[in-house]
């Protein structure tokens, strides 16, 4: 796990490997353990590493085979790194060293692009080729490792954040208003390529990109989950039962210890029971709370400290001090590579500065809900014909209709068309996903998913050089849930094949609990100091130079802030101060 970076010159020039340095300073604290700039003619390649795989100097970064005229960054972990050594072995390949960095450079040198093809994992990395002066960027298939990219007419610039971009300059910080749109209409989602700079885009998950000497580029998608009913499995349950067992045993490879957040939610429950039935020993989990604020508790230890206990865990409770929790949100925003709305995101900042003390690598059960249909929004699209989809999927997801914009924006940032709802047409009308809520499940875990949830758990875990990985994006278990019939995965009020699953695994409180989540009710309630930090803000000389949202509309929510909230429950108030927030943070 670490942060990559670098520049490709079209124009004849050298790359400047002082601009990557600076570019790889900023993504200093996703690679605590190292550091190192490698420059050849048009390309440099920047790298920060955090130990993880062969801890020794060999698997050091930026990788150079000089044999195979290639340099590698990698910035991920590949689980079956290696079986894919063995077979690169037996096909002639020698290595130097034990890291699953050096398996990217001998796949990549086989196989040549296809190399995606044969990883299980998480990863984006740059590979450079000496003789062709070819440079390809690759990201996995559910996205969970981050690519950033700044284009030029004379060159390219990349890196596993946005800020980390914006510190070598040269980047057109203008506000993208499709990204503005999105991110006040589609849940705050900005999907790829975009992001709300005019000047920074990302590259898609599973897909390739292959640059030439001369600047051409040409794009390659290599997975996405087919949601129909093209497997026959004689008993889902136990598929998925098993499927899950693979995914966390491949994420047990490590050279440092493997720890758990243990939410107390079924789905890092589970996680914890199947390590333990691996034969993990004295087991380190995690859970935070917070007080409570405005009539909402703020923890969830009642269920974490069951599966503690069940299971015997080295379990620390994090109960954060209200006092930590307002400096906190400015270091959040700090983190995040784009702007996020969730108040989960300080959650998972001030977990993961207490878990970063203890452990190096967490497992964690993000995307169960996108991948098995566990949220309420699911059942009430499974009868939806076809032909309503895209309005049913708009009314239960979207934040607010397009026409409600006009009374938040600033006339010269609204749009004549809904760029949301033609991305979400486009989407369901691909092939592969006959049923609305099918196609809602492929929209979800391959796009919502990247750019929420999994996106927060990288940047904040990262933040304090810590691994997070996410069992339930492994892509073979996404294409297993892909594959199971939608009636198995509403059951039971959601998730119902996992909730089989676990029967007997889990104890059976953890199972029928009500559905939980992160609270931070601090941020869900906005008062106090908080709503001050708010109100400075959006009213600072800045913001009104900006001039993004209308006046009018930030006085009444000034005094109202808790009332007006968007269609999925979130404080409107809050995602429109935290993206001014985010760019004054970034200077913008």
């Amino acid at each position: 796990m670490c942060g990559i970076a670098g520049e490709m010159r079209f124009d004849g020039e050298a790359a400047d490997p002082a601009v990557v340095a600076r570019i790889t300073k900023a993504l200093e604290r996703r690679g605590p353990d190292g550091t190192g700039v490698h420059a050849a003619g048009p390309v440099a390649l920047g790298h920060r590493r955090l130990k993880i795989i062969d801890l020794s100097e060999r698997g050091a970064q930026p990788m150079v085979d000089s044999a195979l005229g290639l340099a590698v960054v990698f910035n991920g972990c590949i689980y079956n790194y290696r079986e894919l050594r063995t077979e690169l072995e037996a096909a002639g390949h020698t290595f130097f060293s034990n890291s699953d960095t050096e398996t990217v450079l001998k796949a990549y040198a086989h196989w040549g692009a296809a190399c995606v093809e044969h990883f299980k994992g998480m990863f984006a990395f740059a590979v450079s080729e000496r003789d062709t002066g070819r440079l390809v960027l690759g990201r996995d298939r559910l996205g969970i490792k981050p690519l950033y990219y700044s284009p030029g007419p004379r060159r390219i610039r990349f890196a596993s954040s946005l800020p980390a971009l914006l510190a070598a300059g040269e980047v057109d910080t203008s506000i993208d208003p499709v990204a503005l749109h999105h991110y006040m209409t589609f849940h705050s989602v900005v999907p790829a390529p975009r992001t709300i700079l005019n000047g920074v885009r990302k590259l898609p998950p599973a897909t390739v990109r292959t640059y030439e000497a001369n600047g051409t580029f040409s794009d390659h998608v290599y997975w996405t989950p087919v949601h129909e009913r093209r497997l026959s499995v004689p008993d889902w349950t136990e598929a998925v039962l098993e499927g899950l067992r693979a995914a966390v045993r491949r994420r047990m490879v490590a050279d440092v210890p493997v720890g758990v957040l243990l939410s107390g939610g079924l789905d890092s429950s589970l996680i914890v029971a199947l390590l333990a039935q691996e034969g993990q020993r004295d087991l380190k989990t995690f859970s935070v709370g917070f007080h409570a604020a405005g009539g909402e508790k703020g923890d969830e230890f009642e269920y974490s400290d069951i599966v503690a206990k069940e299971f015997g865990t080295d379990h620390q409770q994090i109960l954060v001090d209200p006092a930590r929790m307002l400096p906190a949100v400015d270091d959040t925003i700090t983190a995040m590579s784009e702007p996020m709305v969730s108040h989960d995101c300080v959650a998972f900042y001030l977990l993961s500065e207490e878990v970063a003390k203890s452990v190096t690598v967490v497992q964690s059960g993000q995307g169960a809900d996108e991948v098995f249909a566990g949220y309420d929004w699911y059942p009430p699209l499974a009868a939806t014909p076809r032909d309503q989809a895209v309005e049913a999927y708009q009314a239960v997801f979207t934040d607010r209709p397009h026409s409600d914009l006009a009374s938040i924006l600033e006339p010269e940032w609204l749009l004549d068309h809904d760029p949301s709802r033609a991305f979400i047409t486009s989407h369901f009308a691909q092939p592969g996903a006959e049923r609305t809520l099918d196609a809602a499940l492929r929209l979800d875990s391959t796009i919502m998913l990247v750019d929420d949830p999994v996106k927060r758990v990288d940047n904040m875990t990262m933040a304090w050089g810590l691994e997070a990985r996410v069992p339930f994006l492994d892509h073979e278990l996404v294409e297993l849930a892909a594959a199971c019939p939608p009636e198995l995965k509403l059951s039971e009020g959601g998730k119902g094949v996992l909730k089989k699953a676990a029967r007997g695994v889990v104890p059976d409180a953890v199972i029928d609990r009500p559905k939980g989540y992160f609270p931070v009710p601090a941020i869900r309630h906005l008062e106090g100091p908080f709503l001050e930090r708010v109100r400075a803000a959006v009213t600072d000389p800045v913001a009104k130079a900006r001039g993004l949202v209308r006046s009018d509309w930030l006085e009444r929510m000034l005094a109202d802030p808790n009332t007006q909230r968007t269609n999925l429950g979130s404080n409107a108030l809050w995602q429109v101060a935290l993206l001014e927030m985010w760019l004054q943070e970034r200077g913008i």
